[in-house]
């Protein structure tokens, strides 16, 4: 459903001058800033264990072809490495990446003035601020999956003139 409304252009590929018609994958829509922007079109989310994008979509929206808008209004290009893991995938990604999962990751301090609650990486030796806070292997990468697990999905009511701008603005020429 998303590539078929991408527009087709002529492309040689082995450069015999024998043309082919092909879909224009490099043909991009972006979301308006003030679209973006509007918080009243979206709703917060966090990921659940094994959700997926499609099965947000069908839950949502029902129909999972629709996972694409959930992607695109969360800046996510790749599915593998900007989608939050399972469990399972997570213990075996901490399992590949590090030998000691409790090891050090680095320390933090607290920032001392503007917003307090903001925290600050020194690195793996805290000599220097020997009250830094530790974070271990398992900590940090739990965190970053966190950050992933939060994300935003555009209000059902929304979805059908959304899609519909989307497929018009995909499918006008650019030759």
């Amino acid at each position: 459903m998303y590539f078929k409304q991408f527009p087709t252009i002529p492309y040689d590929s082995k450069g015999t001058g024998e043309f082919k018609s092909v879909k224009n994958l490099l043909r991009r829509v972006g979301i308006r800033a003030k679209v973006k922007a509007n918080t009243m079109l979206y709703d917060t989310y966090d990921v659940k264990n094994g959700e997926t994008p499609e099965s947000i979509a069908f839950k949502l929206y029902g129909n999972a072809e629709l996972h694409w808008v959930i992607m695109m209004i969360n800046n996510i290009t790749d599915r593998y490495h900007d989608w939050p893991m399972t469990e399972a995938q997570f213990l075996q990604f901490l399992k590949d990446k590090y030998s000691n999962i409790d090891g050090v990751h680095h320390y933090e301090i607290s920032q001392t003035s503007g917003n307090t609650k903001k925290k600050i990486d020194i690195g793996t030796d805290n000599t220097d601020y020997p009250s830094a806070t530790l974070i271990t292997n398992y900590e940090y990468e739990q965190e970053q999956q966190d950050v992933k697990r939060k994300i935003r999905l555009l209000d059902p009511s929304y979805i059908s003139q959304f899609t519909e701008e989307y497929n018009n603005l995909i499918s006008e020429s650019v030759i």
